[in-house]
């Protein structure tokens, strides 16, 4: 990945509001708009709402004609916002262009989501990978929750979704409390394996579940 962007790399950008926050040097800021910006300048999609895992997949289409926005790369945006909206400061000039964003995958995001909870592993095509995914809907289910607890989102909107996706989620947890259905490490829409699991795969069940938990109360 060298040389080029790619979008993982966003989850990231919190680090640098974090260390705004610590150190209360605006410089890490400076530098979070900047690499945001950058990212989002040549992988965002405006048509669709949703950003390219890099730019090999700009014009790319599926066997029936569809884009190629890979779930989980979206995921790491998405949940990501989340975790930079919750660091920023209010008045932080790229917080209205971040809410943007997020609102608008949220709209996308919730017209992509399976019937059975799960989003698949492409978002615009989920017959191109009609396996269960669960790290991609563990994110998702993590930043649709966290808008509700936030009022950024609206909960009669969004609740429906949230209460799929756990459920989902939930079904995906084997008896020996792995988070299964996980596509391993990769760069683009691949199948998962029901046994498959991952670090990540278990980190946003539990960004989910928190999240979840304190939408109950």
């Amino acid at each position: 990945d060298t040389g080029k962007p790619y979008v993982d790399s966003l989850y990231g950008a919190v680090v640098f509001a974090m260390l705004s926050r610590a150190t209360g040097n605006q410089a890490y800021l400076v530098t979070m708009r900047a690499f945001f910006d950058d990212v989002t300048n040549e992988l965002w999609d405006n048509d669709a709402g949703l950003y390219y895992r890099d730019p090999t997949y700009i014009g790319k289409r599926t066997a029936n004609g569809r884009k190629v926005f890979w779930s989980r790369g979206n995921g790491w945006v998405f949940a990501g916002i989340a975790r930079l909206l919750e660091y920023l400061p209010s008045s932080d000039s790229e917080r209205p262009k971040l809410l943007s964003i997020y609102r608008r995958m949220a709209a996308e995001l919730i017209k992509r989501q399976s019937p059975d909870g799960f989003w698949r592993a492409n978002l615009d095509d989920p017959q191109d990978v009609p396996n269960p995914e669960s790290s991609g809907t563990g994110f998702f289910c993590f930043g649709l929750a966290w808008g509700i607890n936030h009022h950024i989102l609206d909960r009669e909107t969004y609740l429906p979704a949230i209460k799929k996706a756990y459920a989902a989620l939930s079904s995906a947890v084997g008896p020996d409390g792995r988070v299964q259905w996980g596509q391993q490490v990769d760069a683009r829409p691949n199948p998962a394996q029901q046994s498959s699991t991952h670090e990540y795969v278990t980190g946003a069940f539990l960004l989910a579940s928190g999240e979840v938990y304190e939408l109950s109360k």
